[in-house]
């Protein structure tokens, strides 16, 4: 720890011509000086024979940790082989021979007429192509999304071997919050197939026992760095990482509420109790969810639902849903389906036909031509000349002398007298009525009281009476 406060080894930092940087390079070019040789093997480039080659080195670290007894010659560590790992019939002492002159010829290994010894170059190389090789094989143990989390782990791990002793383990605390970011952007990807999949719920548990674990790596990694004279460049990775960490364990943590919830409604009569403003909320939270909700979107309850759990429930990729009430007949549905799989679009240009909107004419015949325009004529006087009380006397009297007439159906003012005179005039004219001048019908008396009088009074006995239609 208080070598923290000092600055890091690194080649980085190191005057390029100090002789512990050129050694370190030297060690470099001896391991890619082996590699090499090795790589223009034909039988080198296959993964199995790169296996054989690490299985070699590790006979010869193991006897040079004194675990195993010496190795004399190549034959010893040819048997010695077979033993530990079983026939291999690719394997061949030839092939053993040619490895030991590689490891030889780059100092890794020193041989003498009594055992092949191991330098202390070699230990470190095949330290360091061991634990290449280890570290491979347990991140491709992990699927997509916990490989960046055990990348991501193995960086604070390394930070912790490396940074902790002074020695810089190459940026590692930027690596790890990079593949936590990563691991965070897979989990958002693959949340609606872990939903899709009713048995992922112990993988997730596993990511996020990973994403837990690796938050308390994080903190404590940040905690010792916080130390360091970077404190702007420090203060940007740190903000970084902790929003990464805080954001993934939400993630992992709400996909496997989300899992259990969907499993607890599956085994429950939920279903029966559900009130209408409850729904109506639930609609509309499930339509944006916050953040590390645990709240479902409608993306994410189809993905679960579509798991096959019954009979002829998936359709090849769409999904059915069997068991709920459905307002569609099952041949609608394959109506349905079948118009989808087999619709054509129209390429053709469309011709639109217009249809003439014609209105039927009325026939009207030419002895009914002169009642019509009668009509229409009639219909036009009235609507300047009022008749109504004219023609219901009329009406009830069917006769009466053009005195009476206009008295009945108006009064016996000069005014009304006028106005009924004009109407007995309209409905002559429009053959309404009939004028008959010697009908000598009685006047109705009372002449003293009028304020008019006729001119003769033979006039007012003309009679009046209704036409027929």
């Amino acid at each position: 720890m208080e070598k923290m406060d000092q600055s890091l080894i690194s080649i980085f930092n190191m005057d390029m011509e100090k002789p512990e940087l050129l050694q370190t390079m030297r060690d470099m070019a001896a391991l890619a000086g082996v590699l090499n040789e090795l790589s223009d093997k034909e039988s080198f480039q296959a993964p199995k024979n790169v296996l054989r080659f690490i299985r070699i080195l590790n006979l010869i670290n193991q006897e040079a940790l004194g675990i195993t007894d010496p190795i004399e010659n190549e034959d010893t560590l040819f048997y010695r082989y077979r033993h530990t790992y079983g026939y291999d019939e690719e394997m061949t002492i030839e092939y053993v021979k040619h490895l030991i002159y590689i490891l030889g010829k780059f100092n890794w290994i020193t041989k003498t007429a009594k055992r092949i010894k191991m330098r202390d170059l070699g230990k470190r190389m095949m330290d360091v192509l061991i634990r290449l090789a280890n570290d491979s094989l347990a991140y491709y143990m992990n699927d997509d999304v916990a490989r960046s989390l055990f990348q991501a782990k193995r960086d604070a791990e390394i930070s912790e071997a490396y940074d902790d002793k002074g020695i810089s383990g190459g940026n590692k605390l930027a690596s790890m919050i990079k593949n936590v970011e990563e691991a965070i952007l897979l989990l958002k990807e693959r949340e609606l197939e872990y939903l899709a999949d009713r048995n992922a719920l112990s993988q997730v548990e596993v990511i996020h026992q990973l994403m837990k674990e690796l938050e308390m790596k994080m903190v404590e990694r940040l905690a010792k760095f916080e130390t360091l004279d970077q404190e702007l460049v420090f203060a940007s990775i740190k903000q970084r990482g902790m929003t990464a960490i805080s954001e993934g364990t939400k993630i992992s943590l709400g996909t496997i509420n989300k899992i259990l919830k969907f499993a607890h409604i599956q085994e429950t009569n939920f279903i029966e109790t559900i009130q209408p403003d409850l729904l109506r909320n639930f609609i509309v939270q499930t339509f944006d969810p916050p953040m590390g909700s645990d709240i479902p979107n409608a993306h994410q309850i189809l993905s679960f639902m579509e798991q096959g759990q019954y009979e002829d429930e998936n359709m090849e990729g769409l999904w059915v849903p069997i068991k709920f009430a459905s307002p569609l007949s099952p041949t609608a549905i394959v109506e349905g389906i079948d118009y989808i799989e087999n619709y054509e679009p129209i390429t053709d240009e469309i011709e639109e036909k217009m249809d003439a909107d014609f209105q039927e004419i009325e026939e009207i015949m030419e002895e009914k031509l002169e009642e019509v325009m009668g009509d229409s004529k009639w219909q036009m006087t009235k609507q300047m000349i009022h008749t109504e009380h004219i023609e219901k006397y009329l009406a009830e009297v069917e006769e009466a002398g053009l005195d009476e007439l206009v008295i009945q159906a108006g009064s016996e003012k000069w005014s009304d007298v006028l106005n009924g005179l004009i109407g007995v005039s309209a409905l002559v004219a429009n053959k309404k009525a009939d004028i008959d001048e010697k009908a000598n019908r009685k006047l109705l008396g009372n002449m003293e009281k009028r304020d008019w009088r006729w001119t003769d009074d033979e006039q007012g006995s003309y009679g009046i009476r209704k036409r027929g239609k």
